[in-house]
């Protein structure tokens, strides 16, 4: 890090370090990386402001304006913006050491800006230790390990640093450091101040990491105990402030002094206020080997200290370590900054404050009760091992009904975000049927869940007892369970359901939800899915569309995306594959900053899926089925449909029989409805009609019911292909005419003129399978559709019309990435960098170096070009 810094002359450096006494105070790390400029906080976007200025406690969160769980993500978001502008000034080098030290709001934001450095002139250096230290998970940033030096480096390195010492001293030290060049240095020192015996036989060896923490004690203690008191403060005191430190250490008889002989003896350095020691084990070693009351004593003084200044969550941390016994005030200090925690985003300090406060509980119902919101905290930070640990405990402690629910929620959503929707259905019943007669209503909504989950574990019988229990236990909202279980028995053509009644219960459930303006964002999300379920996308986008832009303006990170998912797979059928393709790409990198779960990563991978598929892109297509398949025990059907999709494309006809047919066929109708027409069509290319005569008869009833003119016109291709010449044009017809209505698939209709082109040149009407022809094929070219637009050419040529010479399949929109995609769209609109940066989660530089990069493959020079050109998809 030093040597980074030594070259680094040319550039702004921010210095930050991990301290492990501030792990659990939200926001400690990056405030002490940002601290000189905290007055930059109101020059950022509004939203950023209010957020990081919520992080550093200044304020708090609007409600109105902000959800708790977001504060971190948005907060990241700031950061990012923050270095950028620092660096619009001069370059920027931050050096954060102790990384593994970080806590983990603070190692979250800069881990979310590290990995959206793109053209900003920031560089962001970690140092963390893998040894001794907790883990530093930094996915998404390149690391590089620092591997022990070798014999020749390590002897070369101790021989300008201690040449002084005997041969056989710097021998026994190079056998004892193992090539760490901490240890290198400190056990030179160590035996210089006759804190080393050379052992020439190295009988009783203890581990490097041991060895270097005892000469670092023994260093300690030679020092005055008044220095060593207040070195010994500024170990406990879990924060940098040097006036702090002093002020503490005055009430345990220190002064200024001490700290004066601390830094000359090279363990401590103050600079501008902040008091930082030169290593980590030097503070580990002054708090480890001090005696048990001196550093009950420290903690005493910091949290009188704390009190004075209003800093109730650190006297509450100091008083709870001070503590070895119940104590139901400070267990209450603990809860109150728990909460203030919880108002600034930081559910992993929630955790750790009730975790702490349950222990201190001197009554064992009020242990049960903290003990399970530590889980829920847990479960809200991602930490689903420790959300499970929590509620374990808890269990003999909380049993009242409130209890009961609240565990089953955080036991069914670690089951199910681990891939195991069985195990959280069973968790769902067992709960319900302990709180039915207690609380009616909320075995209601677990019955509801339970329901879901084994709809999503495709226990079909699970799902009919769950809504039949619903029945016997006589629920005031029965009607709910019920409902949603004629969904699953109709949309997947099960004999205990029908199409009608599965459609009609969808309309229930939403007419039950709610107007669309109260709804809540993960209500919202449910009638998103419900829309895109009856076929209709136009009013599924329109809703999801509002709903993403609410949860740009209030920070809903934990819903955004999953909304995204549900607008890419609209942007998908509305024919718009550049857009699905770049809005499922910005799902799949905001999943992967809030935690990966299928929940939130299936729909978006499914999309990419399907047009890579409709692209005949089968590298690709197989790449994200395989990819996906570890943790889509549940969702493979529908990856698996895709490979049936692309199979078509490239005329793979009996694939897509062997692979479909079955799938059809089972449990499973509903997943893999969008490749029945599929099935349909491979069934009369290879000859079995009759294998398309069912599924085109279940088809038909979903256009029927649902009253999708897009789905009436597929099904009516569906029956022109099983048809006689004699009725068989009147359908295609028909179907175009479907087509042609509000709401149009773009691929479908394209996909419906090819056929009927098909049959026209077969009926010898070449002149009129022309125009079918070259309009499927403005669509296929239009999407992309390689393998589509191979079948439709081979169909023209038939016909004696051979394609445009030069035919450019690639349009102006190619030429873009995706986010340069999403960049210009937004420039057009007018507005600023910094606007296009806070709707897409980068810095204005990035936005400013995507459109640097558009500019020239759309052939404008500047934004208010962009206005004139034609950026739909």
């Amino acid at each position: 890090m030093e040597y980074a810094a030594s070259q680094a002359a040319d550039m702004r450096i921010l210095r930050g370090t991990g301290i492990e006494a501030e792990r659990d105070l939200p926001f400690a790390g990056l405030h002490l990386l940002l601290h000189k400029y905290l007055d930059r906080i109101d020059q950022l976007p509004c939203a950023q402001a209010a957020a990081l200025s919520a992080a550093f406690g200044f304020s708090l969160p609007d409600k109105k304006d902000f959800d708790s769980a977001s504060v971190r993500f948005v907060s990241g978001l700031a950061v990012l913006t923050m270095l950028a502008d620092l660096a619009e000034e001069r370059p920027l080098l931050c050096l954060i050491d102790d990384a593994h030290w970080l806590d983990y709001e603070s190692a979250e934001a800069l881990l979310f800006a590290a990995r959206r450095l793109e053209a900003e002139g920031v560089v962001i250096l970690f140092a963390a230790r893998e040894l001794h230290a907790p883990r530093f998970p930094a996915s998404g940033v390149d690391d590089l390990r620092v591997s022990p030096l070798d014999a020749e480096a390590a002897a070369d390195l101790l021989s300008n640093d201690a040449g002084d010492l005997p041969g056989y001293v710097r021998q026994q030290i190079l056998s004892q450091s193992d090539g760490n060049p901490l240890a290198l240095r400190e056990l030179a020192v160590a035996q210089r101040e006759g804190h080393l015996v050379p052992d020439p036989y190295g009988i009783g060896r203890l581990p490097t990491h041991s060895r270097i923490l005892r000469s670092f004690a023994d260093r300690v203690a030679a020092l005055p105990s008044s220095t060593q008191d207040a070195i010994l403060v500024a170990a406990t005191a879990g924060i940098c402030d040097s006036g702090v430190i002093l002020e503490t250490a005055q009430k345990l008889g220190a002064t200024a002094k001490d700290l004066e002989m601390a830094e000359r003896k090279d363990l401590v350095t103050v600079d501008g206020g902040v008091l930082v020691f030169r290593h980590p084990l030097i503070r580990a070693a002054v708090y480890q080997y001090a005696p048990l009351n001196r550093r009950t004593q420290a903690h005493l003084a910091l949290a009188e200290t704390f009190a004075g200044r209003g800093d109730a969550d650190r006297r509450a941390w100091h008083l709870a370590t001070a503590t070895t016994g119940p104590d139901e005030e400070i267990a209450a200090a603990l809860e109150a900054s728990a909460e203030h925690s919880r108002s600034r985003g930081s559910y992993s300090t929630v955790a750790a404050a009730y975790e702490r406060a349950a222990w201190l509980s001197p009554e064992a119902a009020q242990r049960g009760r903290r003990l399970l919101a530590a889980a829920e905290a847990a479960l809200e930070a991602g930490q689903l091992d420790r959300a499970d640990a929590l509620t374990e405990q808890s269990c003999d402690l909380h049993q009242d009904a409130q209890g009961l629910v609240d565990r089953a929620m955080v036991r069914a959503t670690t089951a199910s975000w681990r891939g195991s929707p069985l195990t959280a259905h069973q968790i769902w019943i067992d709960a319900a049927a302990a709180i039915a007669e207690r609380v009616p209503n909320h075995a209601s909504y677990m019955l509801f869940h339970a329901v879901e989950a084994a709809w999503i574990a495709a226990d079909f019988e699970a799902v009919r007892r769950s809504a039949e229990l619903a029945e016997e236990w006589g629920l005031e909202r029965a009607d709910r369970v019920r409902a949603m279980a004629r969904v699953v028995a109709g949309m997947n053509n099960h004999a205990d359901g029908s199409m009608s009644d599965a459609v009609s219960a969808i309309r229930q459930l939403m007419d039950l939800s709610g107007a669309a303006d109260e709804l809540s964002p993960q209500s919202a999300v449910r009638i998103v899915w419900w829309l895109l379920i009856l076929g209709d996308h136009v009013a599924a986008r329109d809703m999801v569309e509002r709903l993403i832009k609410q949860c740009r303006e209030t920070g809903a990170m934990g819903v955004l995306p999953r909304a995204l998912g549900l607008l890419s797979k609209a942007q998908l059928y509305a024919g718009e594959h550049r857009d699905a393709v770049a809005t499922a790409s910005e799902a799949l990198r905001i999943a992967g900053d809030i935690g990966k779960n299928l929940v939130l990563t299936g729909v978006p991978i499914s999309v990419m899926a399907q047009i890579a598929a409709v692209e005949g892109d089968q590298e690709r297509c197989h790449e994200l089925v395989v990819d996906a398949s570890p943790g889509m025990k549940y969702g493979l059907i529908v990856l698996e449909g895709m490979l049936g999709l692309l199979d078509m494309g490239l005329g793979r006809y009996e694939a897509v029989v062997q692979r479909l047919k079955p799938l059809v066929a089972g449990d499973h109708a509903m997943d893999v409805l969008p490749v029945v027409p599929d099935l349909i069509e491979a069934a009369v290319r290879t000859g079995a009609p009759e294998v398309g005569v069912a599924p085109t008869e279940w088809f038909g009833q979903y256009a029927e019911h649902t009253g999708q003119s897009w789905a009436r016109g597929v099904a009516l291709r569906c029956e022109a292909l099983l048809a006689d010449d004699a009725h068989a044009e009147a359908l295609f017809q028909q179907a175009l005419q479907a087509h042609r209505d509000k709401g149009a698939r773009p691929f479908e209709q394209a996909r419906t003129e090819l056929l009927y082109g098909e049959w026209l040149r077969r009926n010898r009407r070449r002149v009129d399978a022309r125009v079918q022809l070259r309009s499927a094929m403005v669509t296929f070219e239009r999407i992309g559709a390689k393998p589509w637009i191979g079948r439709t050419e081979t169909e023209l040529r038939a016909t004696g019309e051979a394609p445009s010479p030069g035919t450019d399949h690639d349009g102006l929109l190619e030429r873009l990435t995706p986010q340069e995609l999403q960049v210009v769209r937004l420039a057009a609109t007018g507005l600023t960098n910094r606007d296009i940066g806070g709707h897409l989660f980068l810095s204005p530089r990035t936005v400013g170096y995507h459109l640097y990069k558009a500019y020239p493959k759309l052939g404008v020079s500047s934004r208010g070009e962009l206005a004139r050109l034609d950026l739909s998809a």
